[in-house]
């Protein structure tokens, strides 16, 4: 076995059981940066997208023991606190992490994101005077930052004096995550008499588990031993990602999705990978009289939650061509057909299971043998509505979708017989590379 030491991260916080906050978020963000995660649960709670419908607060010595028994075991490389219900559980946090030496992310959380209070009243002055003072940062919204500095915040120059006023409370740094405030999502990072600006777009996604996973990201990086400012700043990246990703998942407020950071790049090399096995078959078989005059292409997208234009799909950069009597392809590069990703987004609408595609040269006797094993489907050019024409690329959209509801569901294959200036064409769709090329050699009997 090698001796590799992982970066370690402890989340002291409140379980969720829908998976969208607390401790189950923060153990996703871990993860998610190769950072092995710990927890110590402050409290339990249930609750859903919808809301929290109970709290069950673990008693202090329990949630000290918890962060005693890995601290003294496995280590700390960096920690952060989220849900702390009340004043017997902060004062038992602090004590607890006092006696470590390790960076601190202090996540205020003070009330849920159905309304439900986290933070009980009477805690309040615990809070500030306890584990503010501890923190290397601490990640209050705007909301947060007026309970804790006790001014209304309206403008980036309030949360500028807000974050003064809650740095004079002992935190190392204080960040204001900008998602409540003005038109773009900027967080104003207070460090060392010094502010620095994170700008991000305003995104409509899934925002529950936010403050969550953007401070255990933090936490994450500093445990790896990125300084503060890059942990911000990467942070913000991962969060902004995690929402545009979320996943509806439930009736009311969607959780952000943690692991897109991880899995969208897993994906990639997977689409990349399986496309490249499935090329590499088809150029050893003699297939040069299937080529098109246009040349001949293969594809394969991303997963339907991950698929947003064409640099979500792989294909053959500069197609397959003929030469002399033999094929010849370019490099398998993402963004390198618009024409085959326009068909695979416009046929995922419809089944976001189908996720590949090629193109062959048009052939009645292909198409009469395929129909006899699968199902065929076709679209007139000629019966294109005129304002689809005079819209660039809105053509195969177009007749994708027209075969489609022809067939009554996904078609393994459509064609088209042309129109002027206009090559006809077969396309062979699969569910993944490898089952597209089985089918084009089943009925081309390669």
């Amino acid at each position: 076995m090698l001796n590799v030491r992982m970066k370690k991260a402890l989340t002291i916080a409140g379980s969720d059981s829908g998976g969208g906050a607390g401790i189950e978020a923060d153990l996703k963000t871990f993860a998610s940066f190769g950072v092995h995660g710990m927890a110590a649960i402050t409290s339990v709670t249930a609750q859903n997208t919808m809301g929290v419908e109970a709290i069950k607060d673990l008693p202090p010595s329990m949630v000290r023991k918890q962060i005693e028994c890995v601290a003294d075991d496995m280590g700390i490389d960096a920690a952060k606190t989220g849900m702390l219900s009340n004043a017997s559980i902060i004062k038992a946090v602090a004590k607890t992490v006092e006696k470590y030496d390790f960076p601190l992310v202090v996540d205020p959380v003070m009330i849920a994101k159905g309304g439900a209070h986290l933070l009980k009243e009477e805690a309040m002055d615990t809070l500030m005077g306890s584990i503010v003072p501890l923190a290397t940062v601490i990640t209050p919204n705007r909301f947060e930052a007026e309970r804790l500095s006790g001014m209304k915040i309206r403008s980036k120059e309030d949360a500028r004096k807000a974050a003064r006023k809650i740095a004079r409370m002992g935190a190392e740094a204080v960040i204001i995550k900008g998602g409540h405030l003005g038109r773009k999502a900027t967080d104003i990072l207070y460090h060392k008499g010094k502010f620095y600006e994170y700008e991000g777009k305003r995104i409509k996604g899934c925002t529950h588990g936010t403050g969550c996973s953007f401070s255990a990201a933090i936490a994450a990086n500093l445990a790896l031993g990125n300084d503060l400012k890059e942990s911000v700043a990467i942070a913000k990246k991962f969060i902004t990602m995690g929402i545009a990703y979320g996943v509806e998942i439930g009736h009311g407020h969607c959780p952000v999705n943690s692991i897109a950071w991880l899995q969208k790049d897993a994906e990639r090399w997977r689409v990349f990978n399986k496309l490249g096995m499935a090329v590499e078959r088809l150029m050893e078989k003699d297939i040069a009289n299937f080529i098109p005059e246009v040349g001949m292409n293969f594809a394969y997208a991303l997963p339907a939650l991950y698929l947003r234009n064409e640099n979500d799909v792989a294909a053959i950069e500069g197609r397959i061509v003929r030469a002399g009597s033999k094929a010849r392809r370019g490099e398998i590069k993402f963004g390198a057909s618009r024409h085959l990703t326009r068909a695979l987004m416009k046929a995922m609408e419809f089944d976001e299971g189908v996720r590949a595609v090629m193109n062959i040269r048009f052939d009645a006797s292909f198409l009469k043998k395929a129909r006899k094993k699968m199902l065929i489907s076709f679209y007139d050019r000629r019966e294109e509505p005129e304002e689809v024409k005079k819209k660039e690329g809105a053509t195969l959209p177009w007749g994708i979708e027209s075969a489609i509801r022809k067939a009554g569901r996904m078609p393994d294959v459509i064609y088209h017989e042309g129109d002027v200036g206009k090559e006809p064409m077969i396309l062979i769709f699969g569910r993944d590379p490898e089952d597209v090329l089985s089918k084009f050699e089943r009925i081309a009997g390669l």
